[in-house]
């Protein structure tokens, strides 16, 4: 069993809402992804980490009743948040697993394809896990992740020096629970040591307005999470109020943007 300290974002309502929004934002990205790397109708499918389960359930969707979903967390408060929109919705090809991402195994199946996002750079024992999904696969499945290179990219025109101390805090806990925020310089070289090809790299960096829908991201990031490192300890209750203010400023701002935190994706399939 875990609970909300476990996470360095934690696990708690806000969070949950927050993903939800995240993965509303970024599901374009993500879709294009799956519909590169071949997901499709009747394939078994494993969403590493999948938190609350917004991929998870449209990745359901896209196998289709005659597929399977296998969904995994060391969340029991995620994977309750799951199963209830999968009772919701009448979803029944989804298979929920509770485990540490750091030690436990997998389910013991073959699949035909994963995916993953902003989950290794948050496990302390990456590589491992990398291999441990690897052999999860069939020979010729498809892994698909979405994981920082450059997360120190996030930031604000006007310039924002309290933001950037906003950056530098997330950093700073995220390091300190054992993570990597740019875990993905890492990846392409320990996929390619496991037995990986590599189909497709890219970045993706994103320039948005205040008045675009992608500014909810970072918007409601700083809502949660400004809280989230004063309990940590990482930020203090003054600077945490300085860095709302400096924020709303920007909001106000006429021409103002935000550019996101730099991230990789990649294709790769197994030998």
């Amino acid at each position: 069993m875990t609970d909300d300290r476990d996470y360095v974002l934690g696990t708690h309502d806000d969070e949950v809402e927050r993903l939800g929004l995240q993965h509303r934002v970024w599901r374009p990205r993500a879709l294009d992804a799956w519909r590169r790397a071949g997901f499709t109708v009747g394939q078994t499918l494993l969403d590493v980490g999948c938190g609350p389960g917004y991929a998870t359930l449209d990745l359901a969707e896209i196998v289709g009743p005659s597929g399977r979903m296998l969904a995994v967390d060391r969340s029991r408060r995620f994977l309750d948040v799951l199963e209830a929109k999968c009772r919701l919705r009448g979803i029944d090809n989804v298979t929920t697993r509770e485990m540490d991402l750091d030690a436990g195994a997998l389910p013991d199946v073959r699949v035909d394809g994963a995916w993953a996002r902003w989950i290794f750079a948050f496990v302390t024992r990456p590589r491992d896990l990398l291999a441990r999904v690897r052999e999860a696969l069939k020979p010729g499945a498809t892994f698909v992740l979405h994981e920082y290179f450059d997360y120190s990219t996030w930031r604000f025109s006007p310039r924002c020096p309290e933001h950037e101390e906003f950056v530098r805090a997330v950093m700073t806990s995220w390091r300190a629970s054992g993570g990597e925020p740019d875990i993905g310089l890492d990846l392409p070289i320990w996929l390619g040591e496991l037995g990986f090809e590599i189909r497709a790299i890219r970045p993706i960096v994103e320039v948005a307005s205040p008045s675009s829908y992608l500014w909810e991201w970072p918007k409601t990031f700083l809502a949660v999470n400004i809280p989230r490192q004063v309990e940590l300890g990482t930020l203090s209750a003054g600077t945490g109020e300085a860095i709302a203010s400096a924020f709303a400023r920007i909001e106000t701002t006429p021409n103002a943007f935000v550019v996101t935190p730099s991230v990789l994706e990649i294709i790769a399939v197994r030998k």
